[in-house]
């Protein structure tokens, strides 16, 4: 059974809601390919289904949120055996959406709270939009909210390797000390970094033993230890594979 609710676009400044409905879906239910000329994000309240953007498929569970951005040739289908209920709101906008939109799915089941409550707005008539409008906005709240948590995440992981490159730690540990999935963490550090965590550790590590060898004068050895390669010859090829040449021939060049 599909609802939905007449939204006047207002054009409010910034994100203006324009589209609104829900609807429980028949097993193997399907729309597309198809492509919107707004955003259209969908809650799935629950069931299954599948979702395609840019030719890659995504399996799709409650909590989760497919985005369709504007433009973009999208398909989605309901599962066979337990096809899924969505609410949905389009909107325009002349803005930069939240980052997490620019993501295929967002699993945010906190969301749901909001979505389920925009269902308010078919006893509206000339509040609908603003109403609607409110609610979107709560729900980018909670996206740039999870996003300050991912931030903080990174913030963790760059604080504990800072302080214990020296210790040999691997990226799992730091990893398990955030008590987070490494991949996960990996994914996060990236993004914001540009750089993977490994990288990261690697080219301080490196970066402090250069210090070591010129500045301070130390031998290759004492170098590689101190910042957590107690293994000379490891210690050696990864410094040259950064550097172009070895601990030794680095510390010549540079003093």
């Amino acid at each position: 059974m599909i609802k939905s609710e007449i939204v006047i676009d207002q054009h409010y400044k910034d994100f203006s809601p324009m589209q609104f409905g829900s609807e429980t879906c028949d097993p193997g239910h399907f729309f597309g390919p198809s492509v919107r000329t707004h955003w259209l994000l969908h809650y799935i309240v629950y069931g299954f289904g599948r979702f395609e953007r840019d030719g890659i498929s995504y399996s799709v569970k409650p909590g989760d949120i497919f985005v369709i951005p504007p433009y973009e040739k999208t398909y989605y289908e309901a599962d066979q055996k337990k096809p899924w209920r969505y609410i949905w709101i389009g909107f325009t906008t002349d803005q930069s959406v939240p980052e997490q939109l620019l993501k295929p799915i967002i699993h945010c089941p906190s969301a749901g709270k909001i979505f389920v409550e925009m269902l308010q707005c078919e006893k509206m008539e000339n509040g609908r939009t603003a109403f609607l409008c409110a609610k979107l906005w709560e729900f980018f709240s909670i996206l740039l909210d999870n996003a300050k948590s991912d931030t903080d995440y990174v913030q963790k992981a760059i604080n504990c390797i800072n302080a214990e490159y020296i210790n040999g730690i691997t990226i799992r540990q730091v990893a398990d000390r955030l008590n987070i999935n490494r991949s996960y963490l990996s994914d996060l550090f990236k993004k914001r970094m540009g750089i993977s965590p490994q990288k990261y550790l690697i080219q301080l590590r490196l970066e402090k033993a250069a210090e070591l060898l010129t500045v301070y004068g130390q031998s290759p050895s004492t170098a590689g230890i101190s910042v957590g390669y107690p293994d000379l010859y490891h210690f050696s090829k990864i410094f040259k594979k950064h550097f172009g040449v070895s601990p030794r021939e680095y510390q010549k060049l540079n003093i």
